[in-house]
């Protein structure tokens, strides 16, 4: 089993930054991808910005320039950091630890909600 645990959300201004955090936990021996998604009101779950093991990035296009996705593998810790957030950030961002094996096998954390309000 693995369990992520995530932190960092909360209410921030237009323009303002955000690092969110995930702790990853259990049998992670196998994850190949570790992944931030989000799900803004009325909106399905997108992909924000995902790392391989390798530490290829990738990024939604809404986000390119303006987010950041990195990992401190001592730490089993991979952290999302948002700069110039926009309303339309708004969300509840998710972690995602993401298996090539058995067909592919996904991995969730609760989520934390990110208000950008003025």
């Amino acid at each position: 089993q693995v369990q992520l645990v995530e932190s960092g959300g909360g209410l921030v201004q237009p323009g303002g930054s955000l690092r969110l955090s995930c702790v990853i936990s259990g049998s992670i021996f196998h994850i190949d991808l570790m992944g931030w998604f989000r799900q803004g009101p009325g909106k399905e779950r997108e992909l924000v910005a995902r790392i391989s093991s390798g530490g290829s990035t990738n990024y939604a296009d809404s986000v390119k320039g303006r987010v950041t996705i990195s990992r401190d593998t001592a730490k089993n810790t991979v952290y999302l950091q948002m700069n110039s957030l926009k309303v339309e950030d708004t969300a509840v961002y998710y972690c995602n630890a993401h298996s090539f094996v058995s067909g592919g096998m996904d991995y969730w954390g609760k989520g934390t909600l990110v208000t950008v309000s003025s």
